[in-house]
């Protein structure tokens, strides 16, 4: 029998006999570390084990000859190894505990990555986390970006085309020379020192995106087609004189 043999014995003798025990916050934090464990194991110690003639409506003495044999192992683990075993316990208690690299964006996390020609052509990427990424050569043929953040990502040469942009950040990102062919942009955000030099976007809608003044410029010099979703040419998109 272990700590949780002994933890769980406790809970029923306080129930019974409603008792406060006596425990520092270090000592209940390591019970209670203690039974998240599925198969928890400490030192083999004698006065740790109740006798098999002991049952579990046994004498108040018994439990709290165990109860202080638990507190006197608590108190001589002292403060490092304390902390290591409560630590310890925590992640061997429930591997869903544990860091699996998932975080708030998904089962890959996409944001502060070097995601440098990774293929993400057709995936369905609603609101997904690309901050700070590296993304050059990154393949977002025909995929579902909407609401996506791109905020001081680097998109160099990254395939854009045919994809749903509605309403992405692009503030501070680095899009040169990227195909944003019939990519739909409506709404996007490029504010900062967005830049889109050396790309293509014929097709592309930029209606209602905050672009620079200068930003404008250059792409009405090489804006042409007309976006095969919305219907809009991409010199209107761009209030093109």
């Amino acid at each position: 029998m272990g700590v949780r043999s002994v933890v769980t014995l406790s809970v029923i003798q306080f129930e019974n006999e409603n008792k406060l025990l006596n425990f520092s916050f270090p000592e209940m934090a390591l019970l209670n570390a203690s039974l998240c464990c599925s198969t928890p194991k400490i030192p083999s110690r004698s006065h740790l084990l109740l006798p098999p003639s002991i049952s579990l409506h046994s004498t108040s003495q018994v439990f709290n000859q165990q109860l202080q044999a638990t507190r006197n192992f608590v108190l001589s683990l002292g403060q490092p190894t304390f902390l290591a075993f409560v630590s310890a316990s925590l992640f061997l208690a429930d591997p869903a505990l544990a860091f699996k690299g998932g975080g708030p964006y998904g089962a890959g996390v996409t944001r502060g990555q070097d995601l440098s020609g990774k293929d993400f052509s057709g995936k369905t990427l609603i609101k997904q986390d690309f901050k700070t990424s590296i993304l050059r050569q990154a393949n977002f043929k025909g995929a579902n970006l909407l609401g996506a953040s791109f905020f001081d990502a680097d998109l160099t040469g990254a395939d854009l085309s045919d994809a749903d942009l509605r309403g992405a950040d692009f503030s501070l990102a680095n899009v040169t020379k990227a195909n944003l062919s019939n990519a739909n942009l409506e709404g996007a955000l490029a504010t900062g020192n967005t830049s889109f030099r050396g790309s293509t976007i014929n097709g592309a809608d930029f209606t209602d995106v905050p672009l620079r003044e200068d930003q404008r410029e250059y792409l009405c010099k090489v804006a042409d087609g007309v976006n095969p979703t919305t219907g809009n040419a991409t010199r209107e998109t761009l209030l093109c004189d």
